[in-house]
C-alpha cells in the first residue's frame, strides 16, 4: 500500500505527537493561574487527576506542593523507603524486602485505630528524572487493599523544589467509606514530606 506524501505527513505527526505526549507523563501538571498562585502561597493544590492505568473505580488524585529544598535534598527522603513512616499518614513501619538498582520491594505496615494490616509495594525509582513509579505486588498478600499504584515527581523551581504526588486507591470497603481519605491523605502527605526536608 502506497501512502501520499500529505498522509504520510499525517502519521509522522501523530506519531511524534504521541512520542512528545509520552515525554511529557514525567512532567509537572499544566496548572492554571489560580492553583500557581496557590501553590506559591504555599497551599498543596489536588488535582482529581489519577496516575496513568488506574481503575475506574479507584479514589485518590493528584497533589502538587512547592517545597523550599534542592531537588537533591528530597529525592533521598523519598527512596529512604525504611524513613516512609516519617511522612506517610498511618504507615507504622516499612521493610525493604528486596532491593537492586531497578527496583526495590517493601513490605509496609499501617495502622488504622487499634488494627493494623500489611501490603506488598513493588516502587521503580528513576533518579535521572528524580521519579518513582509503584504498585502493589500481586504476588503476595495486601490484606486491605485491591489496587494502590502512583508515583512521585521532583522537578526544580524557584526557591526549591516542586514535588508531585499521585495515588489511585481501591480497598476491600465500599468506595463511600473512603470517600474524600485519599484526598486528605495526599495533602497530609506533602506537608509532612515538607517539614521534614525544609528543616
Amino acid at each position: 500500500m502506497k501512502w501520499s506524501p500529505s498522509v504520510t505527513l499525517a502519521l509522522v505527526s501523530v506519531a511524534f505527537g504521541l512520542a512528545t505526549a509520552a515525554l511529557r507523563g514525567a512532567a509537572p501538571p499544566d496548572l492554571s493561574a489560580d492553583q500557581r498562585q496557590r501553590l506559591s502561597a504555599g497551599e498543596v493544590v489536588v488535582l482529581d487527576t489519577l496516575p496513568a492505568g488506574a481503575s475506574k473505580s479507584a479514589g485518590g488524585g493528584t497533589a502538587v506542593g512547592l517545597v523550599r529544598a534542592a531537588p537533591e535534598r528530597v529525592w533521598p527522603v523519598l527512596v529512604d523507603y525504611r524513613g516512609h513512616p516519617r511522612y506517610y499518614p498511618r504507615v507504622v513501619s516499612a521493610e525493604v524486602v528486596e532491593a537492586d538498582s531497578q527496583h526495590a520491594l517493601v513490605r509496609y505496615e499501617v495502622g488504622v485505630g487499634p488494627l493494623s494490616f500489611g501490603f506488598h509495594m513493588v516502587k521503580y525509582p528513576d533518579p535521572v528524572r528524580r521519579r518513582i513509579e509503584w504498585h502493589l505486588d500481586a504476588s503476595r498478600p495486601n490484606n486491605f487493599f485491591r489496587e494502590n499504584t502512583g508515583y512521585w515527581q521532583v522537578d526544580p523551581a524557584e526557591g526549591g523544589s516542586l514535588v508531585t504526588y499521585a495515588i489511585a486507591v481501591r480497598t476491600i470497603l465500599p468506595g463511600f467509606v473512603t470517600l474524600g481519605a485519599e484526598r486528605d491523605s495526599l495533602v497530609d502527605t506533602i506537608q509532612r514530606l515538607r517539614k521534614l526536608v525544609e528543616n
